[in-house]
């Protein structure tokens, strides 16, 4: 599994799509059922792998942002108020001009 997960690694830095096809089915064909499991899901959402390897794009910093947003949800178990919220999430205004 560690030889997989590190030609895997080395396929994901050098950004290389064309690599991806020849792992995929040297991983399948092993005999690691967690392999196959990770294999089957990457077949499902192929296109979104080989964007993130092509693309120079990223949705990370917004995904990271969401995932910030659910842990204060699920910390509040749904009893803050959308004030509450954006208090939380929002930073604090700064006056623009400085008092001497």
């Amino acid at each position: 599994m560690r030889h997989f997960s590190m030609r895997f690694r080395g396929i994901l830095r050098s950004n290389d799509a064309q690599r991806l096809g020849g792992w995929l089915s040297d991983a399948h064909r092993s005999a690691i059922y967690a392999m196959q499991r990770f294999i089957r899901t990457l077949r499902r959402h192929i296109d979104a792998v080989r964007n993130a390897l092509t693309e120079r794009w990223s949705n990370g910093q917004t995904e990271g942002l969401i995932d910030r947003l659910e842990t204060l949800k699920r910390a509040k178990y749904g009893r803050a108020s959308t004030e509450l919220l954006r208090a939380r999430m929002l930073p604090l205004r700064v006056p623009t001009e400085h008092i001497l």
